[in-house]
């Protein structure tokens, strides 16, 4: 009896995960619970660092639940193993867009078409980067793939990773994105205020044309044809946001609208945050590459930041001082963090100063311009 007992405990004590993690996987649950910090305690982009935190944490404590069912015992594979396969078929990242869209004003794009340029100096950053990942030793397709952090658009990442068959990266690569997303009031405001001057970032802009209702309607049916015709293969993410504005502004489809940009869109971000921070095992994160692809991440996201910052005092000069350069880092297709950075950075200077809706012109051209971006390159490799 007393063999039985000692036998069951010993079992149950070593199915615990203490007998089963390795220090990487101790590394990750400490990196996972420093995310978790910054989410709650700092509010940097909590709807995107917590589910991916958490996700981290769940994989390095218990890695079976992402295992695939080719690996499973039982031919049953892991639940986050099957949220992560709808990222690699695209389905996430293209609802993800149609919930943008549905969220998100085109108006200040919309009255101010200057934004598209502000938006696609921003880009720079993106095929600096794949210089250099070429640079580093990566194949072309991996070197496009890991560039397209650049842009601070997640859901572009893991879209191109698939798409150019980089599924082993897309883990590193779409971490990387979203953790780059969520930390931009930390990195962009070094970048902005070392590239202008007090006077620069004290500029006050001019009220914003009011736009009709006809121009909201026409604008993402003009995008859609424009862009798609060009690129077909941005037809899933392009036409997707298009697609959600068009509910947002057409007015006659009110539920759809309210679903794609509420509960759809936070059931999306639930799936994918998890699933993303799941692909982080130590394992597959604790290695050069990764490490080479997060500093990659962070070289292309702060050319894009000075890049459209550059451009930004470009225009200043051009127009007489009628253009703030600090709404260029919004270009960066993190919606709406780097506008309200360009925002807080601004008001810094002036309290009395309101960029928000002029930055949100070059940042909703930011997400077109990655999404574009991504199709140059997936015309590139013929995909």
């Amino acid at each position: 009896m007393l063999s039985y007992v000692g036998e069951t405990m010993g079992n149950l004590l070593h199915q615990t995960a203490f007998f089963n993690l390795t220090w990487g996987n101790y590394v990750m649950i400490l990196v996972a619970c420093v995310f978790l910090y910054l989410a709650i305690r700092k509010g940097y982009e909590p709807l995107l660092l917590l589910p991916i935190a958490f996700g981290m944490l769940l994989v390095n404590i218990y890695p079976d639940i992402m295992i695939s069912p080719e690996e499973a015992s039982n031919g049953t594979g892991g639940l986050l193993y099957y949220f992560y396969t709808l990222d690699e078929w695209s389905i996430l990242p293209s609802l993800i867009f149609l919930g943008v869209g549905a969220m998100t004003d085109f108006g200040p794009l919309i009255a101010n078409p200057i934004s598209f340029l502000l938006g696609a100096a921003a880009q720079f950053g993106i095929f600096a980067a794949y210089l250099l990942a070429i640079w580093f030793g990566f194949n072309d397709k991996a070197a496009a793939a890991v560039s397209i952090i650049g842009g601070a658009d997640g859901p572009t990442s893991i879209f191109l990773a698939g798409k150019l068959g980089q599924t082993g990266l897309m883990g590193p690569i779409a971490v990387a994105a979203y953790t780059y997303m969520s930390l931009v009031p930390i990195i962009q405001p070094p970048i902005m205020k070392l590239l202008t001057t007090k006077k620069e970032r004290a500029i006050k802009m001019k009220n914003l044309r009011p736009v009709s209702k006809l121009e909201k309607i026409l604008f993402p049916i003009v995008v859609t044809l424009v862009v798609c015709l060009l690129l077909p293969t941005t037809a899933p993410l392009v036409g997707m946001l298009m697609l959600g504005n068009l509910f947002r502004e057409s007015g006659v489809v009110r539920q759809l609208t309210e679903t794609a940009s509420n509960a759809m869109m936070y059931i999306v971000v639930i799936l994918l945050g998890t699933s993303v921070g799941a692909s982080t095992s130590a394992e597959a994160f604790l290695n050069f590459s990764t490490l080479q692809i997060v500093a990659l991440g962070i070289v292309a996201f702060a050319f894009g930041t000075a890049a459209g910052v550059l451009f930004g005092k470009l225009l200043c000069a051009v127009t007489k001082g009628k253009i703030n350069p600090l709404i260029g880092s919004a270009g960066v297709s993190a919606v709406p963090m780097a506008a309200r950075v360009s925002q807080k950075v601004g008001a810094e200077e002036d309290p009395t100063n309101f960029l928000l809706m002029h930055a949100m012109g070059p940042n909703v051209a930011g997400v077109i311009g990655t999404a574009v971006a991504a199709g140059i390159f997936m015309a590139i490799f013929g995909i």
